[in-house]
């Protein structure tokens, strides 16, 4: 029945799920900036007949639909509305209308999923077996992210499990990738401050030469690290930005190295700061030259849930059959989704996007990013299955 129920809806509101995704595309905003995506969601959810509460940062919100009452707490569903700064280098109608900002991420598909399983549920209630909350996420590309803003506000209370989509273009559209325990990495940030006296290129034996110094650091640092961690394959450890001096006979007194660092690991990542530490005194020993190390903690890994990836399979098999639950693969990208799974039991799943006829698959974070529309029907789909499996095996 509920098949049925969902296929006609996704039938008479499939162009206007198409529009809502391209307006969004072509009106992206940037972290803590998206009152007009904002707005945009709330009128829809009002118009039909739901109530919503904008978070306190002035951007994003979430919804409530079905009865609590009868329940220790609700399902929430999680979709992150914000976009990226960088250009749109798509030639199609919906291309980003604002300069330097582009949904190159799938955050306006993610909010179009979200929004339309609230509207079918709205219009549907039978169909709704339990209680849900729909988040509407504001900053999820700013580090720490926006994430630790809706738990401060209040967002998780009385929610027991959260779920949320992520568009993978490695994976078919009809298709999810899923997998237990960390998918995603850590994702924090590293400046190293070296000083030294400075000095002429004529006689670097009389002075600290610095550039020297950072060559080194740039060259044995990450080995170092993992050395200490005792697994190569457990921290990505890679600088970004050297700056160090003005002329080419001039020895600098001061430069500055910034890192990215990764790793998939809770354990790992709550000692890194100190490994970095320890790391950077070694490379350096011997060297006179003076260190200050600037380390913040982007995100925590996601821990994905294994009773609710097991809710998700079941879900993905009855909407799409056995052979469209594929494993996901370990990322070494970072998704705030973590600072969730940290405090409920949360899962965070691959949504196939790819056209499974063309050959070409732009990345994520690429400016010629793009999805096959049809991934919007498919998601509604595995959504409102999602719902209704999570609480049908929790009776």
């Amino acid at each position: 029945m509920t098949d049925r129920i969902i296929d006609n809806w996704l039938a008479e509101h499939g162009d206007d799920l198409i529009a809502t995704r391209r307006h969004l595309h072509a009106h992206p905003e940037l972290s803590n900036e998206e009152f007009a995506t904002t707005a945009f969601v709330a009128e829809r959810l009002e118009i039909t007949g739901l109530s919503v509460r904008l978070f306190s940062s002035g951007t994003g919100l979430l919804s409530d639909l079905g009865d609590a009452s009868a329940r220790r707490g609700r399902l929430g569903l999680r979709a992150d509305i914000d976009a990226l700064g960088m250009v749109d280098e798509k030639d199609v109608p919906y291309r980003s209308q604002v300069a330097g900002v582009c949904h190159a991420c799938g955050h306006d598909v993610h909010t179009t999923i979200l929004l339309a399983t609230a509207l079918f549920f709205a219009q549907h209630p039978e169909e709704l077996p339990g209680p849900i909350r729909c988040i509407f996420q504001p900053a999820e590309e700013r580090v720490p992210g926006g994430a630790k803003d809706v738990l401060a506000d209040g967002g998780l209370d009385g929610v027991d499990a959260l779920f949320g989509l992520h568009c993978w273009p490695k994976l078919d559209v009809g298709t999810v990738g899923l997998r237990s325990g960390s998918i995603t990495s850590a994702a924090d940030m590293v400046t190293i401050k070296l000083t030294g006296p400075g000095g002429h290129t004529a006689r670097p034996e009389e002075t600290v030469d610095l550039v020297t110094v950072a060559a080194q650091v740039i060259a044995e640092l990450p080995t170092q690290i993992d050395e200490f961690v005792g697994d190569p394959e457990m921290v990505k450890f890679v600088f970004g930005s050297v700056h160090g001096g003005d002329a080419a006979n001039v020895i600098p007194t001061r430069c500055e190295l910034k890192a990215s660092i990764r790793t998939p690991s809770l354990a790992v990542w709550e000692m890194l700061p100190a490994i970095v530490e320890k790391a950077i005194q070694v490379v350096l020993d011997g060297t006179d030259a003076a260190v200050t190390v600037d380390y913040v903690h982007g995100v925590p890994p996601v821990v994905n849930d294994a009773a609710l990836i097991e809710t998700a399979r079941r879900a993905a098999t009855t909407e799409f059959g056995d052979s469209a639950v594929l494993p996901a693969e370990q990322s070494w990208g970072g998704d705030d989704f973590a600072w969730y799974s940290r405090e409920i039991p949360a899962a965070y799943i691959r949504l196939g996007v790819h056209d499974p006829r063309s050959d070409v698959h732009h990345d994520l974070h690429v400016g010629r990013f793009d999805v096959d529309e049809g991934s919007i029907a498919a998601g509604v789909r595995f959504t409102v299955g999602l719902v209704q499996e999570y609480f049908a095996s929790a009776t």
